[in-house]
């Protein structure tokens, strides 16, 4: 694994996993990094050139007079991949607001996407079906000028950065020991650096969590996204999922039938932490099957 940088209307920091063959771009969440890949970044890269960006305002990559909302950080997704891979389209992997980012990448650029992968991915929100009280409540908070930067910039000035990252992580699944001990570790230790060097975070999480619940409030407008993609897709998705509802894929796969989709019984919003060796050989099940046109030649980028 190795760090890098690169110049795209700022610097963007990612992680080379390394690996060879087709190249495959992993996407984080609302609050994520780079780091959320680590159990499954090395292991992915025995089927392709495996590489993990930070979006603007998150990980280590800074907002240097950026926005980080959801529509400038696909179009900075973009502009990665035609930087990492100028002539050949890549298979983008996507958790939560980074599957979101993937869909509008796949329905926008649809010539730099060969596949995807969209692991519990934010989406609008199913029939009849609600989000825990306490959750909605977070994000309705969020979407509010003012308050939402109020009420982050107060969290964070309440808390250690360790409570902080630890709260996010149980968020992500009810029981934090199902995280393998260096994964919470790596976050904590990310936190800590956050909050001493990245001033920026807090006003980028609220920026980016704001345009993520407005988009996903126009339901016909990001279905039109998601039928109009044409390359193999795998879902994923926990059935104890806190943040996106299981309920939102299980309406998702019925809307794109010719989509793998794939349930994982008591695990929650990040499974390529939670469950990473089951996760891996999900992925490589659906790249020997369905999605092996996702990793083949592929078409040359226009």
């Amino acid at each position: 694994m190795i760090t890098r940088t690169l110049d795209l209307g700022g610097p963007v920091h990612y992680v080379d996993f390394g690996g060879s063959g087709p190249t495959m771009v992993l996407v984080h969440g609302l609050g994520g990094s780079h780091h959320n890949w680590m159990m499954v970044g090395e292991k992915l890269a025995r089927r392709a050139r495996v590489f993990a960006l930070d979006l603007a305002g998150f990980g280590r990559t800074p907002l240097a007079g950026r926005s980080a909302s959801v529509h400038a950080n696909q179009a900075l997704l973009d502009s990665f991949i035609q930087a990492v891979s100028p002539s050949e389209p890549v298979l983008l992997m996507g958790n939560s607001m980074g599957g979101a980012i993937s869909v509008m990448q796949a329905a926008r650029q649809p010539q730099r996407v060969s596949g995807l992968v969209l692991v519990n991915p934010a989406q609008p929100s199913a029939e009849n079906t609600r989000m825990e009280r306490a959750v909605f409540m977070m994000f309705a908070l969020y979407a509010i000028p003012g308050v939402g930067e109020f009420f982050v910039k107060r969290r964070s000035a309440r808390y250690e950065p360790e409570k902080l990252a630890r709260g996010m992580l149980q968020l992500c699944c009810r029981d934090l020991s199902r995280f393998p001990e260096e994964v919470v570790r790596a976050h904590v230790e990310f936190a800590c650096e956050r909050h001493k060097q990245m001033p920026w975070s807090d006003d980028a999480f609220v920026e980016a969590a704001r345009s993520l619940v407005m988009m996903l409030l126009r339901k016909k407008k990001f279905r039109a996204m998601e039928k109009a993609i044409r390359v193999p897709t795998l879902l994923i998705h926990g059935t104890e999922d806190r943040l996106v509802p299981v309920a939102n894929s299980r309406e998702l796969a019925r809307v794109r039938p010719d989509w793998t989709y794939v349930e994982y019984q008591g695990i929650g919003h990040t499974p390529m932490m939670e469950i990473p060796e089951e996760f891996l050989a999900t992925v490589e099940r659906w790249l020997d099957s369905q999605g092996q046109a996702a990793v083949g030649p592929g078409v040359k980028v226009a």
